[in-house]
């Protein structure tokens, strides 16, 4: 593989969708086309969440694993349609703290308490009094709609792309 300069500006959206092409003559085994593929699939992603997120990557990471603890319990128990407004919703929301995303993520208690902080003041999650932090349906409705209006499709499209090339 070589480094191409189709891209001069690093710095745009789609900057690296195309930094790298196969050299004439050479064939990429499956494997690692879809690892290319998916590679840039997720850097994409993470651009974008770069910038969603004031270009402070780590609070993506705690707000997608508070995310996960809440809405984990919903997963085996049946209950995915229910209401982002209802108060069963509010129920069945698993709890967590700061010490579990701490734990969760590797990341030092005193930064996750920062990045908390800021996750509050941005509106995405509630710190209840004892220290629980739940998702707030504004951010359930915006994130989840980007999930499927654009990350989900963006994904399946990846997914047939490497999918083709292993059929290759």
């Amino acid at each position: 593989m070589r480094r191409t300069t189709n891209n001069p500006d690093a710095n745009s959206p789609n900057a690296g969708e195309r930094d790298y092409a196969v050299a004439e003559g050479s064939c990429p085994s499956p494997i690692r086309a879809a690892a290319i593929l998916l590679a840039r699939y997720q850097i994409k992603s993470l651009r974008r969440l770069f910038e969603e997120f004031e270009r402070d990557i780590l609070l993506p990471l705690l707000l997608g694993e508070i995310a996960l603890h809440n809405i984990g319990a919903l997963e085996n128990s049946g209950e995915a349609n229910v209401s982002i407004d209802g108060d069963r919703f509010a129920a069945v929301m698993r709890p967590c703290n700061a010490y579990s995303i701490a734990a969760a993520t590797g990341l030092p208690r005193e930064t996750v308490r920062r990045k908390i902080v800021r996750l509050v003041e941005l509106g995405w999650i509630t710190r209840r009094g004892n220290g629980h932090l739940f998702l707030t349906p504004r951010a359930i409705e915006h994130f989840g709609g980007l999930l499927g209006s654009r990350d989900l499709p963006e994904l399946l499209d990846t997914a047939d792309r490497i999918r083709k090339r292993m059929q290759d």
